[in-house]
């Protein structure tokens, strides 16, 4: 017999289960992938795949920490996420043994181009050293009204996601507003298709396989800009998917999310975005989701707990009695803040950091069917 603590656990994930957005039905056309009862399922958009509404983040991801992931799968989640950046190359790595562990095809695999950010950015901090205090004085200056206008740095649509973010913020600014007059002394070539082409050959040999779902790049764009000033990134992209290397693109933002969300539309290259969206930030990006889903570009939702769980500090208690207040009941924070993005019909799914089993058996429920 359950115990009275188990009975209100299960009572209460059935109830918020019942309020969670409409799941693709089981007849619904699509490329479905290790499809199990009681799993719920949506279409990421154009790609046409059918994924589990809660995905794998891979940022914790190892050759020694990876049999959680097999657990995951055999409940029916069927999306892993990675990148070359995480744990330099040991994410890649570990997901290597879960592809030797189970079928390829029995899930969507995501990798990003990690390096192509910060290469520019960094290309273009190198210039900015060399130039006269004046000329430098003139770009902060720039970066400061830049940044305003965009409105990136307002804090509840920054939220702030981990240290370095506002560096990162104002690194990509400044090779914004430095491209027109010195982009001409970077080797574009080189430096932003040349560079996709080598991070998806990497990828492909560290994780064992021979394509891609899905790449993301940029990997943690921070404006509308880089989307759309870098046909090469286009270029590289055709390059890989008419190779079969890798079969859509994508891009991922932590910082003006809904600005990236839109420049992804209006590019009519993208087929997924990858956002930071949460209870404290949702204002900004509703229009977006709702014009993205129009426009059949998938959603996912990461970062959606990390506002009322931030890990290393204290939640602001203020975001906690948002997200307590819009799911009533005893469940845990970080559980409510999954089932509130769920809501949304929006988005196809929410990624969640399953670092551990104990993580898995915690979030991976909110995923289930109604």
């Amino acid at each position: 017999m359950q115990s009275r603590r188990q009975f209100l656990s299960t009572a209460a994930l059935a109830a918020a289960l019942a309020r969670k957005a409409v799941a693709s039905p089981d007849d619904e056309p699509g490329e479905w992938r290790n499809k199990q009862p009681g799993m719920a399922y949506r279409r990421l958009g154009r790609t046409n795949f059918q994924i589990s509404e809660m995905v794998m983040g891979g940022n914790t991801i190892s050759p020694d920490n990876y049999e959680h992931v097999l657990a995951a799968l055999d409940r029916g989640l069927n999306y892993l996420d990675t990148a070359p950046a995480y744990g330099k190359g040991k994410s890649e790595a570990g997901y290597a043994k879960v592809i030797k562990a189970r079928d390829r095809d029995k899930f969507f695999l995501n990798s990003k181009v990690s390096l192509w950010d910060i290469n520019r950015n960094g290309l273009y901090q190198s210039i900015f050293d060399s130039l006269p205090g004046a000329e430098q004085d003139k770009f902060r200056s720039r970066v400061v009204d830049y940044i305003a206008e965009s409105q990136a740095a307002n804090p509840e649509y920054f939220v702030g996601y981990f240290e370095g973010q506002q560096a990162e913020l104002e690194s990509a600014a400044l090779a914004n507003v430095m491209e027109r007059e010195y982009g001409r002394r970077i080797d574009r070539k080189k430096n932003y298709k040349d560079l996709i082409l080598k991070s998806v050959d990497e990828s492909l040999a560290r994780l064992g396989t021979d394509h891609l779902d899905l790449m993301m790049c940029p990997h943690g764009a921070n404006s509308a800009y880089e989307l759309k000033n870098f046909p090469e990134i286009f270029e590289a992209f055709e390059i890989v998917r008419k190779a079969g290397k890798v079969r859509h693109l994508g891009v991922s933002a932590h910082t003006d999310p809904a600005g990236v969300l839109e420049a992804a539309i209006d590019s009519k290259m993208y087929s997924v975005a990858m956002v930071a969206y949460n209870i404290v930030n949702h204002s900004r990006l509703d229009p977006a989701l709702a014009r993205a889903k129009r426009s059949d570009l998938g959603v996912i939702a990461m970062k959606v707990a990390k506002p009322v769980n931030p890990g290393n500090k204290a939640p602001d208690p203020a975001r906690v009695k948002l997200i307590a207040d819009a799911i009533p009941g005893p469940l845990k924070i970080p559980q409510k803040a999954y089932l509130w993005a769920l809501k949304n019909p929006n988005l196809t799914a929410v990624v969640s950091e399953l670092v551990n089993q104990q993580m898995v058996d915690d979030n991976l429920p909110l995923a289930g069917a109604k």
